[in-house]
C-alpha cells in the first residue's frame, strides 16, 4: 500500500497530521539550502522508527536545531550536544545528533565549491537510487539506502513520493520536480 493510498484508512487524528505533510510537502522541491537540511535532519532520524512519530516532533526538531540554520547547526559544541541529548521533544540519539552537526559542516563545505547544497544535488542529477546512496555515504554521515531514497522522493529528486492517481501527483508536477525534468521538456 503506497503512503498516498494509506493516509484514506487512517484514524482522523493521524490522517490530519499525515495529509499536512503529504499534500504539502512531499515530493515538493525544495530550493532553500536550510529547509533541505532541515528534511535530511528529519529523514535521518526516521531511521529505525515510523514517520508519523517524526511528523509529531517536526517543530521540536525545527526548535531544537536553531530552524535548521546550517551555519548554527555546524558550530554547535559539546554543550549543545548535550541539550540536544537532553531535549525530549526530539530523537535523542547520540549517532543522529553528530550526523546532523558533521552534516551540517560537510553542506557548508558544499555551499562553498558549489554555491549551495541544492546545486551540488543538482550537479549530480540525474543519478540512480545506488549512485546516489554511494555519493551520500561518500560526503554525509547516517545516510544508508533508505534514508537517502526517502530525502531524494521527498524534496522531488526521484520519483515515487506520489501514485500517479494521487491528488497530488499533479501538483508536484506543475513545481517541476528534477526527476521530470526530461519528460518536462518533451511535453
Amino acid at each position: 500500500m503506497s503512503y498516498c493510498s494509506a493516509i484514506e484508512t487512517m484514524t482522523a487524528d493521524r490522517k490530519a497530521l499525515h495529509k499536512e505533510y503529504h499534500d504539502h510537502h512531499y515530493g515538493f522541491p525544495i530550493h532553500d539550502d536550510n529547509e533541505l537540511f532541515g528534511r535530511l535532519i528529519l529523514e535521518i532520524n526516521q531511521a529505525g522508527l515510523s514517520w508519523e512519530t517524526i511528523l509529531k516532533k517536526q517543530d521540536s526538531f525545527r526548535k531544537a536545531y536553531h530552524n535548521f540554520n546550517i551555519k548554527k547547526v555546524a558550530a554547535y559544541t559539546d554543550k549543545d550536544r548535550e541539550r540536544l541529548m537532553n531535549d525530549a521533544g526530539i530523537i535523542r540519539n547520540r549517532l543522529k545528533i553528530n550526523a546532523a552537526i558533521e552534516n551540517a559542516a560537510a553542506i557548508l563545505q558544499l555551499q562553498k565549491e558549489h554555491g549551495s547544497f541544492e546545486k551540488w544535488l543538482q550537479l549530480h542529477h540525474p543519478k540512480s537510487k545506488e549512485e546516489w546512496v554511494k555519493l551520500f555515504k561518500k560526503t554525509f554521515r547516517f545516510t544508508g539506502g533508505e534514508i537517502v531514497n526517502e530525502f531524494l522522493m521527498s524534496i522531488g529528486h526521484l520519483p515515487g513520493a506520489h501514485d500517479e492517481q494521487c491528488k497530488v501527483y499533479k501538483r508536484v508536477l506543475k513545481e517541476k520536480p528534477l526527476w521530470n525534468t526530461k519528460q518536462q521538456a518533451v511535453a
